[in-house]
């Protein structure tokens, strides 16, 4: 019989932390308005989404409260709280957004503590489980020291506020800089079939058991346009977002996903891709085009 875990990929434990996840998660960034600024259109439909998520067996919720911003985490407590056990909700701190929704860093101390207080007062907790750091630009590492913001989430870990710390937009010098502070559980970067800066990355952190979460799986806001990929996608009877998925499920054992939609259809659409096989020789075809 295949289990929930099988069909979403397998599971994975993040390293020192006994919070077991199933590698096909969900990214709530699509749950606010356009442009990840104000409210969705149909409130009742986000709060389906993220309901439907959970009975279809996800633990594992990426979220910021700088979506919308407040509005993606104020949908996931409407929807889900009190929160189900073993259910693992990831957050991000580092950036905040102007009144006309453009994205500014903010990565002082004081700015660090507020946004962790938001997180806190709108999804409805008293801790946050796993929060990464954003250092970065939308889709690079900025080189340079990230020691600074580092103490801060240090502190709000020692506080209890934050359970886990994780980073978020880094380079492997960053990743290494923060293990010698504490202990790192994830890495989220930027990273697809078709963009691979991060290749010895996820190998590394393979070895030592970190967690690699992928986001923008094909393209973001520039969509990956590959014939390879939907001759692939073809040839299997999927999509090509569902390949592309696949894909990075077989790519290493740490690699968690974290898709994001705001409908239904597309929700199981994406659960389904972690039941993809791509066999080996598909696989050599797809790694091609990361090489053009």
């Amino acid at each position: 019989m295949t289990t929930t875990a099988t069909k979403l990929g397998g599971m994975f434990t993040f390293p020192g932390t006994g919070m077991t996840v199933n590698r096909m998660g969900y990214g709530a960034m699509q749950l606010a308005g356009p442009h990840v600024f104000g409210p969705p259109k149909d409130r009742a439909a986000a709060v389906a989404v993220l309901q439907e998520a959970i009975e279809s067996g996800v633990n594992h919720i990426d979220t910021s409260d700088f979506y919308g911003p407040h509005v993606t985490n104020q949908i996931i407590k409407e929807a889900l709280h009190p929160y189900r056990e073993g259910l693992v909700i990831v957050t991000k701190l580092g950036a905040k957004r102007d009144d006309v929704g453009n994205w500014i860093m903010a990565r002082s101390r004081e700015d660090l503590i507020e946004q962790a207080q938001g997180n806190l007062k709108n999804l409805g907790v008293e801790t946050l489980d796993v929060v990464n750091l954003r250092v970065g630009a939308l889709q690079t590492a900025e080189a340079g020291s990230i020691a600074e913001p580092m103490k801060t989430m240090i502190e709000l870990k020692e506080q209890g506020i934050i359970q886990h710390i994780g980073l978020s937009t880094v380079n492997l010098e960053q990743v290494r800089e923060a293990q010698t502070m504490t202990e790192i559980v994830c890495v989220q970067n930027f990273y697809n079939v078709a963009n691979r800066a991060d290749d010895a990355m996820i190998e590394e952190l393979e070895k030592e058991g970190i967690a690699y979460v992928p986001y923008f799986p094909l393209g973001g806001f520039s969509p990956l346009q590959s014939s390879e990929l939907n001759d692939v996608a073809t040839e299997l009877g999927a999509t090509p977002m569902q390949v592309a998925q696949a894909w990075l499920l077989q790519r290493a054992k740490n690699v968690l996903l974290i898709p994001g939609t705001s409908s239904v259809g597309h929700l199981r659409e994406n659960l389904a891709a972690a039941e993809v096989v791509l066999p080996e020789e598909m696989v050599v075809r797809l790694d091609g085009i990361g090489k053009a």
